[in-house]
């Protein structure tokens, strides 16, 4: 039996315009600069070029969409975009980088050995399959197996772990490591032999586990040693690398990956002046050639003209929506941002965390009137340069948490004073999840033992037992 119904539906559906203004949202300052650029590639409407003189030496006449009209009025807008700040003083960075990676390195290294072509596939693969922090975590049945599979490359686990070995040799010293331990042995056997030196490798051989856990008066009765000696060995253990690949993989990821602040906020005379630096956006106007086509096809009735005259019109509403677009991104930006400033006025005037407010997207939504999920793109991977610093949005927004007195205090307040009782307790003595409980209600702060817990984790902070010191 067939049965018939009427549904009603609501579908809400983006403009093009909305749509290119939450992509561009979503951009940083160089990204946006990078878009802008290949928007200038794609649609030949869009020229950047400044006019340039003709041959009998008067300069061309600079063309204005609005002085186009078809069936359907074009609409009047202006295509140069001046929404940012002429003030440009900061440098800019690049993100260009000529340091060789971790991996480039160990390979550079592979080629000084006098190795064979099979020897030479076999490190290579092992190096390949290194953690970022120059970590070998795979078993060597694994690599074996992959070899053969993936690099058609028959070994065995003897020729890898001899292999290894080769590597393990290798600068940063612990590379290739499997796990810690092996990777501090690894740096203390190229120290010169002393007796704190020796205590240390009998250390890390015998006793890891108890050092780890810091069992101190167990391993100085098994070694027979007295503090001063278990001192003195520890303190060439921690100055040891635990993560080897570091030493290149991180000065790299400095040097390729620079921020340029998406706004500035200065402060002058009594007052925070938000600005948003000036970037190489392009003069945009209409390329002569096709604006030319518009003219000839005003005036004439050929299809082909016709033809050409709409592949235009489409790339003149292509290049309203998106210049538009940047203009509402500006707009959003700069709305959003000044509603942090407004809301957290007293921190941006030093700095200082304990002035930061408890504050989340919805706080600032309300405030702007825009959707917590715009907020949330407006903050996402944007940099505000500050006369304290440089920050990332995200920073700013903190949940709350009350105090004894009734007022909401930021949890970035209580990280701060939690960070200031460890560091100023008894390092002989550390002070346990329930000492720093008191410790936080003297300060005025009223936390749960869980809540010590969980920002101590947040921190860093170990527990009392493995921040005890001789």
């Amino acid at each position: 039996m067939l049965k018939q119904g009427l549904e009603l539906k609501q579908q809400q559906k983006l403009s093009p315009l909305q749509i290119q203004t939450i992509k561009l949202i979503e951009l940083p300052i160089q990204e946006l600069e990078q878009r802008i650029r290949k928007e200038l590639e794609e649609n030949p409407v869009l020229d950047e070029d400044s006019p340039k003189e003709s041959e009998d030496g008067e300069a061309p006449r600079e063309v204005s969409l609005s002085e186009y009209k078809e069936d359907d009025t074009i609409p009047s807008y202006r295509l140069r975009s001046d929404l940012y700040s002429s003030k440009d003083d900061r440098p800019q960075y690049s993100t260009f980088s000529v340091k060789e990676s971790f991996t480039q390195s160990l390979q550079e290294q592979l080629g000084y050995r006098n190795l064979t072509e099979h020897q030479y596939a076999v490190a290579s693969f092992i190096i390949g399959s290194l953690d970022d922090d120059g970590y070998l975590r795979r078993s060597i049945d694994s690599i074996v197996d992959d070899l053969s599979f993936r690099a058609n490359v028959e070994t065995d686990e003897e020729e890898v772990l001899s292999m290894l070995k080769i590597i393990q040799e290798f600068d940063p010293a612990g590379v290739g490591a499997r796990d810690l331990r092996e990777c501090l042995l690894l740096q203390i056997r190229h120290c010169r032999k002393t007796p704190e030196v020796e205590h240390a490798v009998k250390i890390l051989k015998n006793y890891f586990n108890e050092f780890t856990s810091k069992h101190f008066q167990k391993i100085m009765t098994r070694m027979n040693i007295t503090e001063d000696e278990l001192r003195a060995a520890m303190a060439k253990i921690l100055k040891l690398n635990p993560s080897p690949g570091g030493q290149i993989d991180d000065s790299y990821a400095d040097q390729a990956q620079q921020i340029v602040p998406d706004f500035l906020l200065e402060y002058k005379d009594g007052d925070l002046v938000l600005s948003m630096p000036r970037f190489s956006i392009p003069e945009l106007r209409v390329n002569r050639k096709y604006a030319d086509i518009l003219i000839d096809a005003a005036n004439s009735s050929e299809r082909e003209k016709k033809e050409a005259a709409a592949f235009v019109k489409k790339k003149l509403d292509s290049a309203k929506w998106f210049v538009e677009a940047i203009k509402q991104r500006h707009n959003t930006l700069s709305t959003t941002m000044q509603a942090i400033v407004d809301y957290q006025h007293e921190y941006f005037i030093d700095g200082d965390e304990t002035r930061l407010k408890p504050m989340v997207l919805k706080d600032i939504a309300e405030k702007t009137g825009f959707d917590i999920s715009t907020i949330s793109r407006v903050v996402n991977s944007k940099y505000i340069e500050t006369h304290f610093g440089i920050y990332s949005l995200k920073y700013f927004f903190s949940e709350g948490l009350e105090n004894q007195d009734g007022e909401e205090v930021s949890t970035r307040e209580l990280k701060k004073a939690l960070q200031e009782c460890v560091d100023n307790e008894d390092k002989h003595k550390p002070l346990t999840d329930d000492e720093l409980v008191e410790k936080m209600t003297e300060k005025g702060y009223k936390v749960a033992r869980r809540t010590i817990a969980k920002y101590r984790d947040q921190l860093g902070i170990p527990k009392a037992r493995l921040r005890k010191e001789l």
